[in-house]
């Protein structure tokens, strides 16, 4: 059955979600959080833990951004073929909620329309992923990025007879060069293969996914193990000042690729890990 659903309806639940992307923190990521702090022996990394909570619950009860770089807006969405959107356009009704959203809680605008001229910022147009499944449904995910950590994404090709060695080796120097730069402790979203372009949206979308639930692939979730394994040995810990958790978890998403290539995509997300789903029925 066709359902119609209104665009009005659609910017003000947006507009919803991009207050509570960017005041509540995951809460996968708050547990993960909590769990890092009881097992951290070192003395400076726990008081660091302690207060990356008390930053979160502070956000949540005053409804104020957990981080200054409220980033830029995402929009994950899945749209049924059988839903019909009223009122105006997909995406210009996004769009306007990201901004109506932004401004009402009060969330820095950080968007250039101009890359190169740099113009004054402001807070939309987000950056728009769209899914067609089945059904009438609507599901509308705002994931907003800051650029500390986004700015440390890493994309290499490599030959097909690239092994997992080599693989390991690239994501874990990722991390590595990325230091204390992004904010740790981390979350890595993999890519793995498809195209060049496709492998980074599997790395940005994998960071969707609740950092408990692994691949359902026996290999690839042996790798997210190994990974954080290997992550979490090189020292980096919280804030970059040293301890035993530098990632709080990795998650990779794999596709059928080309036989001459092998993609690899590193999305590294601080451990402001934003995001904020709705469905629409």
């Amino acid at each position: 059955m066709v359902k119609n659903i209104s665009a009005k309806l659609i910017t003000q639940t947006v507009a919803d979600l991009s207050i509570k992307a960017n005041t509540v923190l995951r809460g996968d990521i708050l547990r993960a959080l909590e769990d890092a702090c009881k097992k951290e022996d070192d003395k400076r990394a726990k008081k660091i833990f302690k207060e990356l909570l008390e930053n979160a619950r502070i956000a949540n009860d005053k409804q104020i951004a957990i981080c200054q770089d409220t980033g830029m807006p995402l929009v994950f969405v899945e749209l049924g073929q059988e839903a019909r959107i009223g009122g105006g356009g997909l995406k210009d009704a996004i769009n306007k909620g990201i901004a109506l959203g932004y401004k009402k809680g009060r969330l820095r605008a950080s968007v250039v329309s101009d890359p190169l001229g740099r113009s004054t910022p402001g807070y939309s147009p987000a950056i728009i992923h769209i899914d067609i499944t089945g059904g009438n449904k609507l599901k509308l995910t705002v994931s907003p990025k800051g650029f500390g950590c986004e700015n440390k994404s890493q994309l290499k090709m490599f030959n097909p007879t690239g092994g997992i060695d080599e693989i390991i080796k690239f994501i874990v120097e990722a991390v590595a060069s990325a230091g204390p730069d992004a904010c740790p402790p981390y979350v890595l979203g993999i890519g793995i293969g498809g195209t060049a372009d496709f492998a980074c949206f599997l790395a940005k979308k994998a960071l969707l996914r609740n950092i408990s639930i692994h691949n359902t692939q026996y290999a690839i979730r042996k790798l997210e193990h190994d990974l954080l394994y290997r992550i979490n040995n090189l020292n980096i810990g919280p804030m970059g000042l040293g301890g035993r958790t530098t990632a709080l978890g990795v998650s990779i998403e794999a596709y059928p690729t080309h036989i001459a290539g092998l993609p690899v995509c590193v999305n590294i997300s601080c451990h402001a890990l934003r995001m904020a789903s709705a469905l629409l029925i």
